[in-house]
């Protein structure tokens, strides 16, 4: 396809030249540039397939629900950012202008006057809280820990889709390796009509013999398409995991080897493992530690607040014979002050944010608990599926073996007229079967083995590419 594009793209280009206005010694440079251009488009085409590294590297930087975390971490950094500046001041600037008629203080001089006031008051203020109970310190440390546990979502994300797309890619493969046996029998099952035409032709075998065998053929032809069909489609499920555009051309990498493994680790040492290393299990024991501070700013507000105040200003008004600017420089004021608040009556408020945190612990404890109990389900399922899909493997390469012996047997047999071709389809049917069996539990070992591995902390180091 590439191609095709280029020679258009090329014809297109060159349609409004005439060949004589190009030189002789000209033409073959051009040769030359369009058979680079041809050669990097087929390049780039085969480039086109992905190994499961670069397809998790692409997932890294590309995938919206990852994308989203890394909003939510940043949110909550700024949070901890601006709650750093609860120890700080608030500090504003006031002005105001204002005219009043009749009898009334006069907002400069608190003189009462009767006549129209006209006065102008500029200032600044400033307030900041010495003391409220803790409040403030452990809202610096919540945020902090609420950045940390946003740090493990992130994380836990990134192993989600990791994890989705070892499996998608495991699963493909055994399709891939499907399709595969499946061509193969289809040759094979070629081989035999090719060979029962000529036994009929030579008048060895009956019609039906002939007819089982050209059945058998298509139903092979037909299990090659059901199977490229399955491999097509989960190939598709990839793509779209990956969250690539319609017009992107996508293909997995197959790797050149993949054995299942030899050295199953001990599921108790994989849990122990998970639970310090898990991000799922680390951001349940910061959750633990972010309801208790709950607890503690909601106890903070049945102790009292102190603050310091202070404030600058001055002003002008038109009932003083003294020009602006001199009003402004004697009506200077400066104040300094303290605030004592002691609460008394919060309308149940604090009581409720007490009761309402104690069972925000309770709950993040049971969370824990529950992450716990989930993380061992999942370790102790993978174990036992590894340990069961490796005795099946085992089994099923010894069933393999005897049944291509006897395929083969079979086929010697059928061309000496010994056995009828119901026996020697059934020989290939078991073959078949016997290989499907082991391309299954082959695959069900290794994706269960990088499982553990994955819930270990490892890297998965099943696949070489």
């Amino acid at each position: 396809m590439v191609t095709i594009s280029l020679k258009n793209t090329t014809q297109n280009r060159l349609g409004g030249v005439s060949r004589a206005r190009i030189p002789h010694r000209v033409r073959p440079v051009l040769l030359a540039v369009l058979f680079l251009f041809m050669i990097s488009g087929v390049q780039a085409q085969a480039n086109d397939k992905w190994s499961l590294h670069e397809m998790i590297d692409y997932a890294m930087a590309n995938n919206i629900t990852i994308q989203q975390n890394e909003l939510d971490l940043e949110t909550a950094s700024n949070n901890y950012t601006q709650s750093t500046g609860l120890r700080l001041p608030s500090v504003s600037m006031y002005g105001s202008q204002s005219l009043t008629r009749g009898t009334s203080t006069d907002p400069i001089t608190y003189d009462f006057v009767t006549q129209n006031i006209n006065s102008t008051s500029l200032g600044i203020t400033a307030e900041m809280t010495i003391y409220n109970g803790g409040e403030i310190n452990n809202t610096i440390k919540q945020s902090k820990l609420i950045v940390d546990q946003n740090s493990l979502f992130l994380e836990e994300a990134k192993n989600n889709i990791a994890l989705s797309l070892n499996q998608g890619y495991m699963e493909a493969l055994y399709y891939y390796e499907g399709v595969e046996i499946a061509r193969k029998n289809l040759e094979s099952s070629r081989t035999q009509l090719q060979r029962s035409e000529a036994l009929h032709e030579a008048g060895s075998i009956a019609a039906m013999d002939l007819a089982e065998i050209k059945s058998q053929f298509a139903s092979d032809q037909y299990n090659l398409v059901a199977a490229q069909n399955s491999f097509d489609q989960q190939v598709l499920t990839l793509k779209q995991l990956l969250e690539l555009t319609p017009e992107t051309v996508f293909d997995i990498q197959v790797p050149e080897s993949l054995e299942a493994p030899l050295l199953i680790p001990e599921k108790y040492d994989v849990y122990q493992s998970a639970i310090e290393n898990r991000p799922e299990i680390r951001s349940a024991l910061l959750q633990q530690d972010i309801s208790e501070l709950d607890l503690s700013i909601a106890k903070s507000g049945y102790k009292p607040t102190l603050s310091l105040t202070g404030s600058m200003g001055t002003g002008y008004t038109n009932t003083q014979v003294i020009s602006f600017s001199e009003q402004f420089d004697n009506n200077f004021n400066q104040r300094l002050g303290l605030t004592l608040r002691i609460p008394i009556f919060s309308q149940f408020q604090t009581k409720t944010s007490i009761q309402n945190a104690k069972i925000g612990m309770q709950s993040a404890q049971l969370d824990l608990s529950a992450t716990k109990k989930t993380l061992y389900a999942n370790i102790e399922n993978a174990h036992q599926s590894v340990v069961a899909a490796t005795s099946e493997m085992e089994a099923a390469k010894e069933q393999v073996n005897a049944t291509q012996l006897t395929f083969d047997l079979a086929s010697h047999q059928y061309l000496l007229g010994l056995i009828s071709s119901t026996d020697l389809l059934i020989a290939q049917n078991n073959l078949f079967a016997a290989q499907q069996t082991l391309i299954q539990a082959k695959y069900r070992a290794i994706l269960y083995y990088s499982l553990l591995q994955f819930y270990a902390g490892e890297q998965i180091e099943i696949i070489k590419d």
